[in-house]
């Protein structure tokens, strides 16, 4: 016998009075759509604005909103309890966001991949032994003279021997982009070890 339209509204009334915790435990058993609608109410518009920080862009960050409550919906069954339903939700918007950037990132870095080996080819590269060459306390000098980006990319690859790659995954870059930012920055250090004179 189905229920009537006025017991749905009052099993809704007593669900909608749940806590989040509870309220999800209740999804996960039922899978009932209605349930996971209380949900979306009380945490759409706070997800939104989560999003809206990521992506300045209002009808992204609808898209963006709209397809994370829809793998939300699949991932309720991981949330275990340790910490709050609301902490927990916001762990997973946040990297649902990075993931997103990540991907859009990923699609720029390769239409600029090409465009920054073009830009390296063009301009002279500064040979490593250019650089190893230099005398140690004067180097030094120099490289507390150049902006600090451009000094902790240099250190990234002399002192601690990182790879480009290494470097890159480090500072969220593509690797083109670093190749260019160690040439120029050997370049800076260059210059001002010249100009520190003998």
């Amino acid at each position: 016998m189905k229920a009537s339209p006025e017991h749905d509204k009052q099993e809704l009334q007593r669900v909608s009075s749940l806590s989040d915790e509870a309220l999800v435990r209740l999804i996960v058993e039922t899978r009932e759509s209605s349930y996971y609608g209380i949900l979306y109410d009380r945490y759409a518009d706070k997800i939104y604005n989560r999003c809206l920080r990521f992506i300045p862009m209002k009808a992204e960050a609808q898209d963006l909103t709209h397809d994370l409550f829809i793998k939300l919906y699949y991932k309720l069954k991981s949330y275990e309890g340790r910490s709050s339903f609301s902490t927990w939700l916001y762990s997973f918007t946040y990297n649902f966001c990075l993931n997103h950037i990540n991907r859009k990132h990923k699609v720029k870095q390769e239409k600029e991949q090409a465009l920054h080996e073009q830009m390296e080819i063009e301009e002279k590269e500064i040979d490593d032994s250019e650089i190893l060459a230099l005398k140690a306390e004067k180097l030094k000098v120099a490289l507390d003279l150049i902006d600090p980006n451009e000094k902790l990319i240099l250190l990234m690859k002399y002192q601690d021997e990182f790879s480009v790659k290494e470097i890159a995954e480090s500072l969220q870059l593509g690797e083109s982009a670093v190749k260019m930012r160690i040439n120029r920055a050997k370049k800076k250090v260059l210059e001002k070890y010249n100009n520190l004179g003998k």
